[in-house]
């Protein structure tokens, strides 16, 4: 199949599942108002805002 198309071949389920997770979580975070309006000057403030967006998301699922 390849490049006409179709699944690639050496498509593998489960790592597609892990990809697909990963991606719909980087997803909530960008759309999560925090994260979205922040222009930090400092790294470590940034990863505290992604941070705590994170456990936020994490426990409202």
């Amino acid at each position: 199949m390849g490049s006409r198309g179709g699944r690639p071949p050496a498509f593998d389920l489960e790592r597609y599942k892990n990809r697909n997770t990963v991606e719909r979580a980087i997803n909530k975070l960008k759309h999560a108002r925090a994260v979205a309006t922040r222009y930090d000057k400092r790294g470590y403030v940034y990863l505290g805002t992604v941070t705590a967006a994170a456990l936020v998301i994490w426990l409202r699922t």
